[in-house]
């Protein structure tokens, strides 16, 4: 056994540890360990948000240029879409990712690693086992899983979760979806765009992606709709599932025969099942025990250090604490804890905003890359009403000059709820063609809480699609007068 001393060890080089792991030892001579037993870059980088855009953005460029006459489309060809996919995910080689750890000083550590007591780490390496001792601090990075639903015959049928739908090889003619949330809605798009012919959602609750405000719901839900490919049956479970001669073929590859769905008026049957239930926390196997916590998320507090364990050395980032299960989020939460370390090492107050983590309470941004988009911010209006908040909102189609000339066939709205006692703007959410391009502007008047008075003197450029801005501003105006 050997044993290693660091300053810092984080385990899970996904952004979010990445990110804990350099700032944590930025301009100083301080020394981290970075722990992985799958990918450098993690979840993110290879079975989700990277892979899943690259599905999906040449349906979004297909469909902006068969709404501009005199454009010529064709496709989408499948084989150099999947192509394409494979070379942002460098087919799953993380060599580059290590090289990055090493240029900042960073050790990779590939193994399973796992708490044997305070501020010590053991990890099961090829080379035998490593015991990393951490002078000031243990970060926990190590993400979630995908939730296999406890429906009788599921993981018998071995399922796609989200790492096959977005590593798929092939492009099944018959798919089921089991969930309603932003992995269904966005799976659901790139499945008909790439030339299923018949996918269908099975939604437990009453629509989709039901964090959201009720008009972006329906939007979304006509779009997926209107493809002619995919159906959306809401309050609808499977009973019981079965597979023919299911086999474990590898990620992203049909597994198995034809899937048979037993439902509450009938069956279903499909050549491929995803299941887009939600995500599990992968703490199982981490030790948490050893050091009074047991498994499950990990509860921080805004400086992400681990409640319930006593003397500051224990932090916990991105998915794995439960607040907000974005990478965007997780990488600001690690910056947020890697200067809180680095302050500490260095016996610094922890003065000033940039030790603490806030943007996760009521301002996060968002955007589901869903054919309309939906983007959105911070609180919706039935949310900042629970909250407490005196609520007014503003809410309107978006059609301005610059939407026009964007495309032939542009359907957009957009809503603000508005805090009306501090007058300044608490929540938005834009549903339309490239909507997550608009959404900095509103996230930054929400988490610098600009005054609307003030808005109104951020005049957007004209003929850009920004130019709704204004138009919601006006609205606001009539309503105050």
């Amino acid at each position: 056994m050997i044993e290693l001393e660091y300053d810092v060890v984080v385990i899970g080089a996904g952004p979010a540890g990445e990110n804990a792991a350099a700032y944590a030892i930025a301009g100083s001579d301080r020394t981290a360990a970075l722990v992985e037993r799958e990918l450098y870059g993690g979840e993110c980088s290879y079975w989700a948000c990277i892979p899943s855009k690259a599905l999906l953005r040449p349906g979004a460029v297909l469909g902006l240029g068969a709404a501009m006459p005199g454009v010529r489309t064709s496709g989408p060809k499948v084989a150099d879409v999947l192509a394409r996919r494979d070379s942002f995910v460098h087919n799953h080689d993380d060599s580059s990712q290590v090289e990055w750890a090493k240029s900042a000083n960073i050790d990779p550590v590939r193994g399973a690693g796992r708490l044997i007591g305070e501020r010590l780490v053991e990890v099961d390496t090829d080379d035998g086992v490593q015991v990393l001792r951490a002078r000031h601090a243990v970060v926990i990075a190590t993400g979630t899983t995908a939730t296999i639903p406890d429906i009788p015959g599921v993981r018998e049928a071995m399922p796609w979760t989200s790492r096959d739908a977005t590593n798929l090889t092939v492009v099944p003619r018959r798919v089921a979806i089991i969930g309603g949330g932003v992995v269904a809605c966005e799976t659901a798009t790139w499945l008909a765009e790439l030339g299923a012919e018949e996918v269908t959602l099975l939604v437990r609750g009453d629509r989709l992606l039901p964090r959201n405000e009720p008009f972006a719901s329906e939007l979304v839900l006509r779009g997926l709709r209107d493809t002619g490919i995919v159906t959306v049956r809401f309050h609808t479970e499977p009973l019981l599932v079965s597979r023919r001669d299911p086999e474990d073929t590898g990620v992203g590859r049909v597994h198995g025969g034809t899937v048979t769905l037993v439902l509450d008026d009938g069956e279903l049957e499909v050549d491929e099942l995803v299941v887009a239930t939600g995500r599990t926390p992968a703490t199982a196997k981490l030790g948490l025990d050893t050091v009074g916590l047991a498994p499950g998320y990990i509860e921080v507090d805004d400086q992400l250090t681990a409640r319930d364990v006593p003397g500051e050395w224990l932090y916990a980032v991105g998915d794995v604490n439960h607040r907000v299960a974005l990478t965007h989020m997780g990488k600001y939460q690690a910056r947020v804890c890697g200067d809180v370390i680095a302050a500490r090492a260095e016996g610094k107050p922890l003065d000033g905003t940039r030790f603490t983590a806030s943007a996760d309470h009521q301002q996060v941004p968002q955007v589901v890359y869903t054919a309309p988009e939906l983007a959105a911010v911070g609180l919706t209006e039935h949310e900042a009403r629970t909250a407490g908040f005196a609520v007014d909102t503003v809410e309107l189609d978006i059609a301005v000059a610059g939407s026009a000339l964007s495309r032939d066939d542009f359907h957009g709205r957009a809503k603000l709820v508005v805090d009306t006692a501090a007058h300044r703007i608490l929540g938005a959410t834009f549903v339309g063609p490239d909507m997550g391009e608009q959404l900095h502007a509103a996230t930054i008047a929400v988490v610098g809480q600009v005054p609307l008075d003030t808005l109104w003197h951020a005049v957007p450029a004209f003929p850009a699609v920004s130019e709704f801005w204004l138009r919601l501003l006006e609205a606001w105006r009539e309503k105050t007068i």
